[in-house]
């Protein structure tokens, strides 16, 4: 696994709300933690390379990702790979973080990623 440089109480905190969330685990891949909802990933943790910002990337509601964009520009922003699948990241390396609000947003992207069993988005 690369060197976490994520801070090792905010990684906590997401590991918390993430695997409380019903069925939920954590599972490495390309050497970060991602939290997933029957293989499928929902939110992972990102950045811890060298030079790297770790970051939080989630799958938000349909037309959530550019206004939190542009609400808050130096937090959000649209992260390789997933970005064109509509996901968002989420610097984690400020002063502070708006958890209420990530919390919100990996509830949401749990939803929309799980079956409908579990609370997912109908269709799912």
């Amino acid at each position: 696994m690369n060197r976490l440089i994520v801070r090792p109480d905010r990684l906590e905190r997401l590991r918390k709300v993430c695997l409380a969330l019903p069925d939920a685990t954590e599972k490495e891949a390309w050497g970060d933690p991602t939290w997933r909802i029957r293989d499928r990933i929902f939110a992972t943790q990102k950045g811890n390379f060298e030079g790297g910002r770790p970051s939080l990337w989630l799958k938000p509601a349909e037309g959530a990702r550019g206004m939190l964009i542009e609400s808050a520009p130096a937090l959000f922003y649209v992260p390789p790979y997933v970005g064109n699948k509509g996901w968002v990241g989420a610097y984690l390396d400020g002063k502070t973080l708006p958890w209420k609000l990530l919390g919100e947003l990996i509830h949401e992207s749990y939803r929309l990623i799980a079956p409908k069993r579990l609370g997912g988005r109908p269709g799912v």
